[in-house]
């Protein structure tokens, strides 16, 4: 039986690693919508590959240099963000919800309200609103499965178990680009040094968040909100090699572990086919030609993201988006080299310190209009902060 497929953020490495993997097997899928940023060449070439419904940029300047790359092959083009959230509406079997930041929220909320099986790539779905992300999954009867390496894992070990037995759970993290740098040399450090990962290979915001453990951050939120574990059982541990993604601890002492090459091929692949596992084109694991794995706790002067994020779960409410949106305007001004690298952290800071006492936004009632507007805020401080160094 063909499956409808839509993949949101389908320019970026989550959405170019899904397509590699439907692309294997095109017959089983009708690709209904795919989405991008700007990349007109890239996103009218999967278009065309995958003879998709629609395809849709956020760029709408770029409208009709996609109109024009797409002639002639039957795909409708459209852009912009209400040219999304109708994408997002289209009936789908599956969806990836890949689009990088608080951008994604609606477009992933939108797909489980029609009752599709949402794969979320997109983290900040759940730090900013995951009660929200949850209910819609239980009202439309779609499912959320986990795509980060951390989180899949965890779903992963927990099949089969009771949540009430779990003591631990778990993630670990490469360290980034900065992992073994002295302390010292961190307020120097350069965009470009920043987005240079040693493991993974991913986009240019990503791997600066996991140089500066903010990704690791959000997600420690989506973890908790995800699987609805207190905040205490939640751990993070330095693994450089990146071949264990996430432990789970049960109440009888034992660890289960999920172990595999850092390809999100696997991750992705197990949303795709869950609940059958199916064949995957990614290395198999040399055991002993691997030798060693090792570990060690993440420094809190190093990466002080992580002690806002426990911050963060121990307030709830709206702080999870006003933290990300803070992330998220310091990395631009880190890129814009507004700030320096540690300086991040101090502007997240600074705005959870000064919109949390602000009465009644941070408790306010989660909806989408209230994110919104804590995200608004959140922005609108840290541009300030940033604008003044």
């Amino acid at each position: 039986m063909t499956r409808r497929i839509s993949i949101f953020g389908a320019t970026g490495s989550i959405g170019q690693n899904t397509i590699d993997l439907i692309a294997r097997d095109p017959d089983a899928y009708q690709v209904v919508a795919l989405t991008g940023g700007a990349n007109v060449a890239q996103l009218a070439a999967d278009a065309r590959r995958l003879n998709a419904d629609i395809a849709v940029l956020a760029d709408e300047t770029r409208l009709e240099d996609l109109r024009a790359a797409l002639a002639g092959s039957g795909v409708e083009a459209a852009a912009g963000r209400a040219a999304l959230i109708e994408a997002a509406t289209r009936p789908a079997d599956w969806v990836m919800s890949a689009i990088v930041g608080a951008a994604g929220l609606e477009p992933g909320l939108r797909a489980l309200q029609q009752g599709a099986d949402l794969a979320l790539a997109n983290k900040e779905s759940m730090v900013c609103a995951g009660p929200l992300m949850l209910q819609a999954a239980r009202a439309h009867g779609g499912r959320l499965l986990p795509v980060d390496s951390e989180h899949s894992a965890v779903f992963q070990a927990l099949i089969g178990e009771d949540l009430s037995e779990v003591e631990r759970i778990i993630i670990t993290a490469s360290g980034g680009a900065f992992r073994d740098w002295p302390l010292e040399d961190l307020a120097k450090a350069t965009p470009q040094q920043a987005a240079t990962h040693p493991n993974w290979d991913m986009g240019q915001r990503i791997t600066i968040d996991s140089a500066s453990m903010f990704n690791k951050a959000l997600e420690l939120i989506e973890t908790k909100e995800f699987f609805g574990v207190d905040a205490s059982k939640i751990e993070v541990v330095v693994h450089p090699e990146s071949m264990i993604h996430a432990l789970v601890g049960f109440n009888d002492g034992a660890l289960m572990a999920h172990v595999g090459p850092p390809d999100m091929r696997h991750a992705i692949g197990y949303a795709l086919h869950y609940p059958q596992r199916r064949t995957l084109p990614v290395e198999r694991l040399d055991l002993v030609r691997l030798g060693a794995l090792t570990f060690r706790a993440p420094c809190d002067q190093r990466w002080p993201a992580l002690r806002l994020a426990r911050e963060v779960m121990d307030q709830g409410g709206l702080s999870g988006a006003v933290f990300n949106a803070a992330k998220e305007s310091a990395l631009d001004a880190f890129i814009a080299g507004q700030i320096g690298f540690t300086r991040m952290s101090e502007v997240v800071e600074e705005v959870l310190n000064r919109l949390s006492s602000q009465p009644g936004l941070i408790d306010a009632e989660l909806t989408l209009d209230t994110v919104a507007n804590a995200d608004h805020l959140a922005r609108q401080e840290a541009r300030q902060i940033c604008a003044n160094g």
